[in-house]
């Protein structure tokens, strides 16, 4: 089971509220994870590889940082089914090229800006996530 932690669900959320407005500001970009790592790669458009860059680096260090300072321990658990983490990992890059962004792009910003396209992929993500864990929880009995 997972343990309930409102101050720090809390606290990432004002984070990552407060990261999609900077980003909104400094760059007029919206903060959706697939188009920022997507567009690491070639070809280079716009010039802003250094803040796209520097935004994933953040996203990986950030556990770490807290790690280091707080010392609060992580824990990930990892599937070692390796077929599924393919499919899993092909299943999230289509849905997130089909529906034109991921959930941090529609479910933060798309929401914030009242988007209807992003109410209906959030809507979308969240029933896939529901029906997922259901499925993983009651029938395979993980």
């Amino acid at each position: 089971m997972t343990e309930f932690t409102p101050l720090a669900s809390l606290v990432g959320g004002m984070m990552i509220g407060l990261s999609a407005v900077l980003l909104m500001l400094w760059e007029g970009r919206i903060a959706g994870i697939s188009g920022i790592a997507g567009r690491l790669l070639p070809p280079y458009r716009d010039g802003a590889f250094p803040s796209r860059f520097g935004f994933v680096i953040g996203l990986v260090a950030a556990p770490l940082v807290m790690v280091a300072l707080g010392g609060i321990e992580i824990s990930q658990t990892v599937s070692s089914n390796i077929a599924l983490m393919i499919a899993a990992g092909l299943l999230v890059g289509f849905g997130s090229v089909w529906g034109n962004g991921c959930t941090s792009g529609h479910g933060v910003c798309g929401l914030s800006r009242l988007s209807t396209r992003s109410f209906v992929a959030t809507c979308i993500f969240m029933a896939t996530a529901f029906i997922t864990v259901f499925l993983v929880r009651h029938v395979t009995g993980a």
